[in-house]
């Protein structure tokens, strides 16, 4: 059951929901809160919504949890952001395996501190024979870099006589990004109000539908979710056609 008795249609779910997860500093502000207080409520957000996605049988759920730019921010804000990553993997490991969930994460994660890249790839590992929702993690991610990678992969191929370069194009091109093996995202949610994309997801959003909520993200919950699926499953999605 959606919102005001609306109910959510089964067969037109989407496969696929990527989320801009902005508002966790404005958040604490308004409250007069320490910055770092917003990302901590966040996690709240985060163990709803892959509860709920979860209960709706999405297949995928990717989360824009720590972007390539964000070391950019003051280093105690940083060093925080990586520790309640190691505590939420650390801490949850068990509920995402009760739930079926595995683990995956994109973006040049291996640069992250040792003590996070070593929780990750263990609860990747722990996770990796569960059928259910694949919880994808950006991390350390720019949607440019991605495509920089992919390229230097073709290039690195074709150099090694893997690959011809007459066979390149779009399809064969998904292969070499970090989402080889996952469908592109059906609706991409950004809470905040911020109408940008921020480097998330440049190759894959191509006809993504696009929900922007005014919610900042320790707010967003299960009926915030809904919301937005409702929306989408309104929306004929024509790609480019008539």
């Amino acid at each position: 059951m959606g919102l005001n008795g609306n109910m959510l249609k089964k067969d037109n779910l989407p496969r696929h929901i990527a989320i801009i997860m902005d508002g966790n500093g404005r958040w604490a502000k308004m409250r007069g809160l320490p910055r770092v207080m917003g990302h901590k409520v966040g996690i709240e957000s985060v163990r709803v919504i892959v509860k709920e996605c979860v209960r709706l049988n999405v297949e995928v759920l990717t989360l824009y949890a720590f972007s390539a730019e964000n070391w950019k921010r003051p280093r105690k804000e940083v060093e925080t952001l990586m520790r309640f990553l190691h505590q939420f993997l650390q801490k949850e490991v068990a509920e995402l395996n009760s739930n079926n969930i595995r683990l995956n994460a994109i973006g040049r994660w291996q640069e992250l501190p040792p003590f996070v890249r070593d929780m990750l790839m263990k609860t990747i590992a722990r996770l990796k024979d569960n059928t259910g929702l694949i919880l994808n993690l950006a991390l350390n991610y720019g949607g440019r870099s991605e495509i920089v990678d992919g390229i230097k992969g073709v290039v690195k191929d074709i150099r090694e006589g893997r690959v011809d370069e007459e066979e390149i194009n779009e399809e064969m091109f998904c292969k070499y990004l970090y989402t080889a093996n996952l469908p592109d995202p059906d609706l991409l949610i950004r809470t905040s109000g911020e109408m940008r994309v921020s480097n998330f997801l440049l190759y894959q959003i191509s006809y993504s539908e696009i929900y922007v909520t005014s919610k900042l993200w320790p707010d967003f919950r299960k009926e915030d979710l809904d919301k937005a699926i409702m929306d989408y499953q309104k929306r004929i999605r024509r790609y480019g056609g008539v």
